[in-house]
């Protein structure tokens, strides 16, 4: 099977691709994997330690053609605040629950959830339901992916 020698970043490959491969957040979070691009060309990712791929990353297989990584449209739901002050908060609660959330300027987006849908509209930020591309800030300290809030631990 045809290997990914290299992955280059969104906008730093040349040219144009010879595939592309549509994944979702989990699914672009890999350390070794056998995908298949759209135009049937199978290859393997096989990397030392897991990587995350971003919308637009450019896969060089050995035999120097690129896939393009595609993020996949999931529901989600963007959440806008009056000021800096009240997103900042916004995002503090959003953090202090470990939930994936990406970062957009004045804009935060997260996958769709009723109950944190119902804490953010309690604390006064203005939804609005979407499916675009889903990909979430990385988590501290290096690890490049944030989980749900299960890590053995109380906040009583």
């Amino acid at each position: 099977m045809i290997r990914v020698i290299e992955i280059k970043s969104s906008g730093c490959w040349p040219g144009q691709p010879a595939s592309t491969i549509t994944l979702d957040r989990e699914d672009r979070h890999r350390r070794r994997a056998a995908l298949t691009a759209e135009n049937g060309v199978s290859f393997l990712l096989d990397q030392p330690k897991a990587v995350h791929l971003h919308h637009g990353d450019g896969l060089v297989l050995e035999d120097g053609s690129i896939i393009e990584v595609c993020a996949e449209p999931e529901a989600l739901v963007e959440i806008h605040a009056e000021d800096t002050a009240h997103l900042v908060k916004i995002a503090w609660h959003l953090g202090n629950r470990h939930l994936p959330t990406q970062l957009m300027g004045t804009t935060l987006r997260i996958r769709r959830d009723h109950v944190i849908e119902d804490m953010v509209a309690k604390l006064g930020g203005k939804l609005l339901p979407v499916t675009a591309p889903f990909d979430p800030e990385g988590g501290a300290y290096g690890h490049g992916q944030t989980h749900g809030h299960d890590h053995s631990h109380s906040h009583d």
